[in-house]
């Protein structure tokens, strides 16, 4: 084998690619991963990670749509917030991945979806490779150029849902250019799953992603910590949270 033969052998990895999926509540996280598994499950062996502070409801969901058998769909109930799971101690989403791998190697891709949180919320690149954002139009049309790290810095950015853009009045082109500022130029996808060309984009990506990971090409980038920002509780009163490092007000957890 020459040295070039053998450095491209070294870079190549034979770990599933680990895609985070991330976005606000409602913006069609559990139904853009339904719409991945049901094109590609035929091309890939994947398996599916869905979080919910109290729930499984996610995974009920894209269990009952047959998209993959059932026992590759499992639930991770983090009892916190979203993002506590995915960035500040991913060990309840690395275990479940790791069992998920072992139970059904080899596998191809494992979809991880986060909880339903905010614009700044972002995966931990110690859990996943690579990490969409989900928006959608009934958000706002501006709410693309308010940016924040998973706006700005996630792999990919989806604007989902763009066949309901004339019912709750956004300019879709306007909201991509938008969010294309934010990006400086990197990917932003519009998508309806009732618009083949628009999964086909976004399938397209998908296969793209995974062959850079699986040939060493891709490296996982940190998007940065989450803003600081509060969450409101049933009593009126909230908690405020901060992720800027073992400095930052509110909670912190170190790994």
């Amino acid at each position: 084998m020459s040295e070039n033969q053998s450095r491209s052998s070294n870079s190549m990895t034979s770990r599933p690619l680990r895609l985070g999926v991330a976005g606000p509540v409602g913006t069609g996280k559990s139904s853009l991963i339904a719409t991945v598994c049901r094109t590609l499950a035929h091309k890939y062996n994947l398996g599916v990670i869905t979080n919910d502070i109290y729930t499984d409801e996610d995974a009920r969901f894209l269990r009952s749509a047959g998209v993959l058998p059932a026992e590759r769909i499992r639930a991770v109930e983090t009892g916190a917030c979203p993002h506590t799971a995915i960035r500040d101690d991913v060990t309840m989403n690395l275990l479940a991945i790791e069992d998920m791998e072992r139970d059904f190697a080899p596998l191809d891709i494992v979809l991880v979806e986060s909880g339903g949180d905010n614009l700044t919320a972002t995966f931990s690149p110690a859990l996943v490779d690579a990490q969409i954002f989900v928006l959608d139009v009934a958000g706002g049309g501006d709410v693309a150029r308010k940016g924040g790290p998973g706006i700005a810095r996630a792999d990919l950015l989806i604007i989902n849902k763009i066949d309901l853009a004339p019912y709750v009045e956004v300019d879709v082109e306007q909201m991509v250019a938008d969010a294309m500022t934010a990006r400086a130029g990197a990917p932003v996808l519009a998508l309806s799953r009732q618009r083949q060309e628009t999964v086909g984009r976004l399938c397209a990506w998908v296969r793209w992603i995974h062959a850079r990971h699986q040939s060493g090409q891709h490296t996982p980038v940190d998007p940065g910590p989450m803003a600081p920002h509060f969450h409101a509780d049933e009593n009126g009163g909230g908690i405020f949270h901060s992720h800027e490092g073992d400095s930052g007000s509110g909670h912190h957890h170190s790994r």
